[in-house]
């Protein structure tokens, strides 16, 4: 079983003064519906009220085949109203509730027998939530590979010295971190990105990809060399970047599930992948992103979208 613990929430998005429409999402929400469009196994830990939008996550994660272990509460699903501009591109206003009122014998209970955890974005950065995900981390470490995704939201965590210092903490814990290349430039303004990745493997990351947009994905890895390796960005006609980076790391986590990289031996096995099984790697995340940015919305692909990448 693979684990997702964060944020779900509804997106509600404008463009181009048509009606707004109302979907389903949230990074690790979105994560744990990818990975299970992919054929993974996956358990998603959040919160969710009682009203119709949290009945449309939890028809939604059901739907995709994604295990929910937690109830709706009784408290208001969080909403983020986003706005499309005419290059695709969304920006984001949230109404957010995050919290999980979980003991941390449940959460033992819950990790109990899970292969990887995956955590990020507000989950792992709002407070009182965030400390309930760091402290499953922590718990998980032992016995599964820890992934992460900043996934920075300046409107909700708008200082950035108080989000380098938690992002730090998990980066720290984690086997696998995707970044964008905004998330890292808003977190270190000061140095490259490239830097950045490097001071990461520092710390004690086994693999750091950073998402790039049209430039496509880089990763850095003991394998790969200093100068790490990269992939073109898949070429399609965007309709949104909503879900993108959640599509890239769905894929990615996927893929390394595919090839049994997963439990107490992940960080060993990560640090034996080669330049070109990393390379592989990233075409497989790349397609998949592709393939998110051509629908609208937060539509991740299925196996079955991506015939042609092994």
């Amino acid at each position: 079983m693979l684990t997702v613990i964060g944020e779900a929430l509804v997106d509600v998005v404008s463009r181009n003064g048509a009606e707004p429409r109302a979907h389903v999402g949230g990074s690790p929400m979105n994560v744990a519906v990818g990975l299970a469009r992919l054929g993974q196994d996956v358990q998603f830990l959040g919160r969710y009220g009682q009203d119709d939008y949290g009945h449309r996550v939890v028809e939604h994660l059901r739907g995709n085949g994604v295990a929910l272990p937690f109830e709706p509460d009784t408290r208001p699903t969080s909403v983020a109203q986003a706005t499309v501009g005419e290059d695709g591109s969304a920006t984001y206003d949230f109404q957010l509730d995050w919290s999980l009122d979980v003991t941390p014998e449940r959460i033992d209970e819950l990790l109990d027998g899970t292969t990887l955890l995956h955590v990020g974005s507000i989950g792992a950065m709002l407070e009182p939530g965030a400390s309930v995900v760091v402290d499953a981390v922590e718990r998980a470490r032992r016995t599964a590979l820890i992934s992460y995704d900043p996934n920075c939201r300046p409107s909700i965590i708008p200082d950035s010295s108080d989000a380098r210092a938690r992002a730090e903490q998990i980066v720290g814990l984690s086997h696998v971190i995707k970044a964008s290349d905004e998330d890292l430039l808003w977190l270190y303004p000061h140095r490259t990105v490239e830097d950045t990745a490097r001071a990461w493997l520092k710390a004690g990351a086994r693999l750091v990809v950073v998402t790039r947009g049209a430039m496509g994905p880089w990763a850095l890895s003991r394998g790969t060399g200093r100068d790490g390796v990269s992939v073109p960005a898949a070429h399609v006609t965007v309709a949104d970047t909503v879900g993108a980076g959640d599509s890239f790391m769905a894929a990615l986590l996927s893929a390394l599930a595919d090839r049994e990289i997963l439990g107490a031996s992940a960080a060993t096995s990560i640090e034996e992948l080669g330049a070109d099984e990393v390379r592989e790697l990233l075409l497989y995340a790349a397609a998949a992103s592709g393939v998110t940015v051509s629908r609208s919305g937060a539509d991740l692909p299925t196996r079955e979208d991506l015939p042609t990448v092994s």
